[in-house]
């Protein structure tokens, strides 16, 4: 018998690869619960560090879209740094904001039941991270909520959003559309984070060199 230390689920006798209906209900939790763990770890480990968000095109913060107008007509009169430097701070924002999420998931897991991990395990390549979206998305939002304006303040982002729109060009037709900054960012930082699980989680389930542990190969090799 193997033991996963990281989920406390021992994996039984190897089984005929290729038929995954031959999972048992605790093969299945377990090896899910690996995955996920590692997912879930090596996403904040990602996210929560410098350049975590900005860096990454997939979940870099970047100007809402009802503002992209506003800033094509900044960068034309030449303060493209103004916003540059805008977008720093929300995505640092979000990636101060990040190691908070871990607890919340791992919690998620202990509290998953054997049959929903056996369903999730015969799901598509993110459905142990769309059973996340589902259970902990507004815990998630909440963690983060604090976190995400303390560090907003810190670095004065709705100072810089102020000046730098006080400085753009009139929107002809109309007035500029107005956007809760703090709001965009949380939003942001939450569904990045998610992203990120989704990318760690498919990862595990279809590529065999991430499948670090008898208990992935066992149950995700034969998927």
């Amino acid at each position: 018998m193997l033991m996963n230390p990281a989920v406390g689920v021992s994996s039984s006798p190897k089984f005929v690869m290729g038929d995954a209906s031959s999972l048992t209900t605790a093969q299945a939790s377990g090896g899910l619960k690996e995955a996920l763990s590692r997912g879930v770890t090596s996403a904040v480990a990602e996210t929560g560090r410098p350049g975590g968000f900005e860096n990454n095109p997939l979940i870099k913060i970047t100007m809402p879209e009802k503002l992209r107008t506003v800033e094509k007509g900044l960068r034309a009169i030449g303060m493209g740094a103004k916003v540059d430097e805008f977008e720093h701070s929300m995505n640092a924002a979000a990636e101060a904001a990040a190691p908070a999420a871990k607890s919340i998931f791992m919690d998620a897991l202990k509290a998953m039941s054997f049959e929903d991990a056996k369903q999730i395990v015969m799901g598509g390549n993110t459905a142990g991270t769309d059973y996340f979206k589902r259970t902990t998305s507004s815990q998630v939002s909440e963690a983060f909520r604090p976190i995400i304006e303390r560090e907003m303040a810190k670095t004065g982002v709705t100072e810089k959003f102020t000046e730098m729109m006080g400085s753009a060009p009139q929107m002809p037709f109309g007035k500029t559309p107005s956007v809760d900054i703090n709001g965009y960012v949380l939003e942001k930082s939450v569904d990045g984070m998610f992203t990120m699980m989704g990318q760690e989680e498919a990862k595990i389930r279809t590529n065999p060199s991430a499948q670090v542990t008898p208990l992935l190969k066992s149950v995700f090799g034969k998927l």
